[in-house]
């Protein structure tokens, strides 16, 4: 059994994601200053990779709307982190410190003031190794997410219908252009934490399953002939990437979320 130090988890979580609040998906800021669209859509593109790159030289934060943070906890089978939680909530408070206070109880709305609690998701997994993968969501885009109880039925084509239509429903509200993640098998809350996954994956890559693979080509040319474009001027970069990511579920479901991520792609993994 591995002993894994609850500080060194509070100092290099803390330091990942006060390097994410400020330096946005690198590919992300590279596409945007290559786009060549609509001529509005050309300049919203240039504005926002402008912005990123002022973000990260003045370390500042590129979106005011710093997100709620969501962390991924992968915890190997052979390690031991006592502490564990409280370091995490401890590194979120700590980095989010100077952003936004973002974060508030549903129905009374009363602010945390220090915005914890983080979303945290851990998995059980071999090995004696701690893997945390943070992800900021803002409102704005999550705001948009989608979730599809199809049946099994429905198949591909009713996958592929599913993520179109929730990108032309909130699309334009969720600051594009996007990524867009998507989660499918499982149950509901399966699906939807695997959308949230999907989008950790780096900008340009497909799943090494090929059927998966194609099906994220199709999604991701569909979404682009919706004419949104970036920061809804028209065009054909309404989307950077579709990403998908598959669990197994009931031979009588096919859940599927979509969850829009907008350009402001702030993630990050730490391995311990």
């Amino acid at each position: 059994m591995r002993n894994i130090d609850c500080v060194a988890v509070r100092q290099k979580v803390a330091a990942l994601i006060e390097r994410c609040l400020i330096e946005p998906d690198g590919a992300v800021t590279e596409k945007l200053e290559n786009i060549s669209d609509a001529p509005l859509a050309t300049f919203a593109a240039k504005l926002i990779a402008e912005n990123n790159r002022i973000a990260k030289e003045k370390r500042v934060f590129a979106c005011q709307d710093t997100g709620q943070a969501l962390l991924i906890v992968r915890l190997g089978d052979e390690a031991y982190c006592p502490g564990l939680f409280h370091a995490l909530e401890d590194a979120v408070r700590t980095a989010y410190s100077p952003a936004r206070k973002s974060v508030a109880d549903p129905l009374t709305r009363l602010n945390t003031k220090d915005n914890t609690p983080p979303i945290i998701e851990t998995e059980l997994v071999p090995g004696d190794a701690l893997e945390i993968s943070f992800l900021a969501k803002g409102a704005g885009s999550e705001n948009m997410a989608k979730l599809y109880m199809l049946k099994p039925a429905d198949g591909e084509d009713g996958i592929i219908s599913s993520v179109v239509d929730a990108v032309n429903l909130g699309g334009r509200n969720a600051c594009p252009p996007l990524v867009v993640g998507v989660g499918i098998g499982g149950v509901a809350e399966t699906a939807c934490m695997l959308s949230k996954r999907a989008l950790l994956r780096p900008i340009g890559s497909f799943s090494p399953r090929e059927d998966v693979a194609r099906l994220e080509k199709i999604a991701l040319e569909k979404v682009n002939a919706l004419g949104i474009g970036v920061a809804a001027f028209g065009g054909s970069n309404t989307a950077l990437a579709v990403n998908i990511e598959v669990a197994p579920t009931h031979i009588g479901m096919l859940p599927v979320a979509v969850n829009l991520q907008c350009h402001s792609l702030r993630h990050g993994t730490v391995t311990l």
